[in-house]
């Protein structure tokens, strides 16, 4: 049998794991030494497979645009559909545009609005979605599959959780988020108290770029921060 194919053994999978160890810290090493020095950033999640002519492409564009001119920079996964939006709004704006980018077998490749000294590749969603939630004030989450619900339910965790500041969680579509946002209200909260009224207040529901950035400058001057803290 050939031996990329064959099952591997358990002390083989114990000794390789063991080695991973070295490439996991690597790339946390390398995404901490890059990240620390690019600035308040604001991460924006979406879909992959959003097309340019979409509704909310062409929104992402412009609500990235309105965060770079507000003076923050913008994190996004790095890849095509409203990721690529995201960097390009960023980059038309003249502002900072980072690209997280995950190496996987469909749907991600590099988008060309990255700026050329901010574009990080990652083999581990986890240490991927650090860099995410440690170098961001903010975060603003467009319409998308498992993948985006997966961000947004991190950062909320860590943010209801403590483990990382209250920074703002803003979701952009009311016709997308509304029926999730209905029933986590009425299934977890008033159904099952599986979670607090005030883990509500952890989320805002808008349609507009002006929305989007009238909630991160408000946040912002409530905790006495701005772009440039």
């Amino acid at each position: 049998m050939n031996k990329e194919t064959r099952h591997k053994g358990w002390n083989e999978i114990k000794t390789n794991d063991s080695w991973a160890i070295f490439k996991i810290m690597g790339e946390f090493v390398n995404g901490f030494e890059s990240m620390s020095k690019i600035g308040p950033c604001v991460s924006i999640f979406g879909s992959a497979r959003t097309k340019p002519n979409d509704k909310y492409y062409k929104l992402t564009e412009k609500v990235a645009r309105t965060i770079v001119e507000a003076g923050y920079g913008v994190i996004t996964g790095g890849g095509p559909g409203i990721m690529e939006a995201g960097n390009k709004g960023a980059h038309l704006g003249g502002g900072t545009s980072v690209g997280l980018n995950i190496d996987l077998p469909f749907e991600q490749h590099d988008n060309p609005y990255i700026d050329s000294d901010k574009s990080l590749d990652f083999d581990y969603f986890f240490v991927r979605k650090v860099m995410f939630v440690k170098y961001s004030q903010g975060f603003v989450v467009m319409p998308g599959g498992f993948g985006t619900l997966d961000e947004l339910f991190e950062a909320i965790t860590l943010i209801q959780t403590h483990k990382i500041g209250k920074f703002p969680i803003i979701l952009v579509g009311t016709d997308f988020w509304e029926g999730l946002l209905d029933w986590i209200k009425n299934t977890l909260l008033d159904t099952f108290s599986n979670i607090s009224a005030e883990d509500l207040d952890l989320i805002h529901l808008v349609d507009t770029e002006g929305e989007v950035i009238d909630i991160l400058e408000s946040f912002h001057e409530k905790s006495g921060l701005s772009p440039n803290f």
